[in-house]
């Protein structure tokens, strides 16, 4: 064979094995592209899945994928050569959907774990002297117990019934009237151990005064029971609505009932873009509807008994219905400031952070850019400030104003997974998933400025006998009832699409 019939037979073998490659290639790309599409189909899956986004926005995104992935078939078509470069688009495209899915899907996951709350846990504990020997329940067994039936007396012997059950025998008991003569016979030795709603032990120290002492828990029992919810009707985009805050004074399960040292209310009319933030002193010395039997105790009290005893408390107090709570811990306030980026707080007063709040540090009259630990620090002084109580609940309308600033600016596209992570497992709202997604939606849609306004309700300080301590003095906070009356004024002037001129811009 001629060496040009040589040459011609291996031309046409490469021609064929480039044939062969390049079809190869094209099939590599088509492939590449139909899991582009499929991946663009998850993530168009998961928007609507999460419905937090204006139709427009949807129409743009849609839009948006379409064009990518004509632009990545149009290359593996078209293409005389291998079309390297659209498969490496193809693949880049690919993996950022499949993660934007997974984080979408991850985001909707979230709100529906923290929305539709419905249940309150009651936690009540056996607790002995920190220096007595027994560390379990077992180890009790021939003590004598201090109970109290006055109170939450059906949970009390709930208690005493699974604690007979645990032992196998009748526990010996002696009762008292209140939770603070139980804290002073086992402090003077009266019994070894007491029964009670864990949730009164900062009460516990109170009555003990001067004679405080540690107790341990050696065991729990936890009582869970249903809050009605009756606000899944309110239409959040254009109904005016009311928001309960409360910040319980522990770190750890949300759901369980706390003393409230937070008691906000927020009112919302979605239509005017107004916001009225009211703080209620802790120590309020205000009626319990439905528990305290026309006795008045303090407002922070009324969260032992669940967030639907300290609703119902403010309702009364300011006629109002409120629509909706939102529980938040320690915890939970430093991993939202910290996921937002800090936030920039505006302080009335300079002053020195106490110990007691976990954290000493300056604060300067006017702006003050603060992480997690230093907000919480700053929302809890009382001791530092001028108008101790009084002035803490306005610092702690001052930080959930920068909180809103900050949320609604475009700084929480880059904290928007942190936050969201942060509030998993520490903020409990009974806002059901898709008030929430239509809030944030409509939010979305005209992006308007809205208007914050804070009001903080006064009062004189004094000493009386409360309902959940009725055995000892406390100091209390006698009501002003022109400063309430003045509040009540407002909200009304809220629902009623009034805008106030004095309020703050955050847009």
């Amino acid at each position: 064979m001629s060496q040009k019939k040589k040459g011609k037979n291996m031309k046409r073998k490469n021609m064929r094995s480039s044939g062969i490659a390049g079809k190869i290639s094209q099939k590599i790309g088509i492939g590449l592209c139909a899991i582009q599409m499929l991946a663009s189909c998850a993530f168009i899956i998961a928007l609507f899945m999460l419905n937090m986004l204006p139709f427009k926005y949807m129409g743009l995104i849609g839009m948006g994928l379409i064009l990518f992935l004509v632009i990545a078939l149009s290359t593996q078509l078209l293409s005389k050569k291998k079309g390297i470069g659209g498969k490496v688009f193809s693949v880049i495209i690919s993996i950022v959907l499949i993660f934007g899915s997974y984080y979408v899907f991850k985001t909707t996951g979230t709100v529906k774990s923290i929305s539709g709350g419905d249940t309150k846990v009651t936690e009540m504990v056996v607790a002995v002297k920190e220096s007595d020997p027994a560390e379990t329940l077992q180890d009790a067994a021939g003590y004598t117990f201090g109970v109290q039936y006055a109170m939450q007396g059906d949970d009390v012997r709930a208690a005493v019934d699974d604690i007979n059950q645990q032992l196998g025998a009748q526990i010996t008991t002696t009762e008292y009237t209140g939770v603070g003569e139980q804290a002073r016979a086992l402090h003077n030795g009266e019994v070894q151990a007491i029964v009670y709603n864990n949730a009164y032990s900062g009460m516990l120290q109170e009555a003990l005064g001067e004679d405080t002492e540690n107790f341990k828990v050696i065991y729990t029992y936890k009582i869970t029971t249903k809050v009605e919810n009756q606000a899944a009707q309110v239409e959040v985009k254009d109904e005016s609505f009311t928001v309960y805050i409360s910040g319980i004074d522990v770190y750890g399960a949300i759901e369980t009932n706390s003393r409230s040292d937070v008691n906000i209310l927020a009112v919302v009319n979605p239509v005017s873009h107004q916001i009225l933030l009211v703080t209620t002193p802790r120590d309020y010395y205000v009626e319990i509807p439905g528990i305290s039997g026309g006795q008045r105790d303090k407002l922070t009290h009324a969260g032992i008994y669940g967030v639907d005893a300290s609703m119902a408390t403010l309702e009364q107090l300011y006629d109002t219905d409120i629509d909706f709570y939102a529980r938040v811990n320690f915890t939970s306030l430093v991993e939202m400031v910290d996921a937002l980026g800090g936030v920039d707080v505006i302080s009335e007063q300079a002053f020195t952070t106490s110990e007691d709040t976990g954290l000493v540090m300056n604060v300067v009259q006017g702006e003050n850019h603060f992480n997690g630990q230093q907000a919480l620090a700053f929302a809890r002084e009382r001791q530092n400030v001028d108008g101790g109580d009084f002035q803490r609940g306005k610092d702690q309308q001052a930080v959930i104003t920068a909180m809103i600033k900050k949320a609604i600016s475009p700084a929480i596209l880059t904290g928007a997974n942190g936050l969201l992570n942060s509030v998993s497992g520490n903020v409990d709202t009974n806002m059901s998933q898709e008030q929430i997604q239509e809030l944030i939606k409509s939010q979305l849609a005209d992006g308007a400025a809205w208007n914050i306004k804070s009001l903080a309700a006064e009062g004189t300080g004094d000493e009386q006998y409360c309902y959940s301590m009725p055995d000892t003095l406390l100091y209390v906070t006698q009501p002003n009832e022109a400063s309430v009356a003045s509040i009540k004024q407002a909200i009304d002037a809220v629902e009623q699409g009034e805008v106030f001129s004095d309020s703050e811009v955050a847009q």
